[in-house]
C-alpha cells in the first residue's frame, strides 16, 4: 500500500524525512537550486508554434498555464511532436491536446530530500511559490505562480558543484 511507502508519504506531505543517513543536500531548500524562469505557455498556442517556441528559445519543456494562473499542465517538445507526427493531433490544435495533466508541484520552502522523492518517479516538478493577491474591494486570495521547472538533472547538477558544501 502506498502509506507504508514512505517516499510516497514524504511526496505527498504527510511524513517528513524518514531517511537515517540523510545525504548533506537533504535538508537545503528548491530555492537553492537558482532555477531560471520558465518559458510558459498560454492553452490557446498552436502545436506548431509551441514546438517553434521550444526549438527557438532551447526548452525541452514548458508549462502550460491559464491567464487565472491556473496551472493546467505541461508540454514537451517530444510529445508534441510524436503526437503530431502519430496523427493525434494536428499543428493547429491548440497544445492542451497533448500537454501531461499528471505532475507533481513543489514549493521554494520544500527541501531538496522531498523534491528527490517526487524526482524517482517523475521527469519533473513544476515549482511554485504562494502569492496573496487582494482584488479591488479588498478581499484577498491566494495564487499560485509557476517559478521554474526543475529535473533530476538540475538536482544532480547542484549537488555535484556543491559537494560537501
Amino acid at each position: 500500500s502506498k502509506f507504508l511507502n514512505d517516499k510516497w508519504m514524504i511526496k505527498n506531505g504527510f511524513l517528513n524525512d524518514v531517511q537515517e543517513h540523510k545525504p548533506w543536500w537533504w535538508n537545503i531548500k528548491v530555492q537553492k537550486l537558482n532555477l531560471s524562469a520558465p518559458l510558459i505557455l498560454l492553452p490557446e498556442v498552436s502545436c506548431q508554434k509551441a514546438i517553434e517556441i521550444l526549438q527557438e528559445k532551447g526548452y525541452d519543456q514548458a508549462p502550460v498555464v491559464a491567464e487565472s494562473g491556473l496551472i493546467l499542465g505541461m508540454v514537451t517538445l517530444s510529445n508534441t511532436l510524436t503526437s503530431v507526427l502519430a496523427g493525434n493531433a494536428q499543428f493547429s490544435d491548440p497544445v492542451t491536446k497533448v500537454i501531461y495533466d499528471q505532475f507533481s508541484k513543489i514549493g521554494l520552502e520544500d527541501s531538496l530530500g522531498k523534491l528527490s522523492c517526487i524526482l524517482e518517479n517523475d521527469h519533473f516538478a513544476i515549482v511554485v511559490h504562494k502569492q496573496m493577491q487582494f482584488n479591488g474591494n479588498g478581499s484577498s486570495f491566494m495564487k499560485q505562480m509557476v517559478f521554474g521547472v526543475v529535473t533530476a538533472m538540475d538536482l544532480l547538477t547542484f549537488v555535484s558543484r556543491n559537494d560537501k558544501m
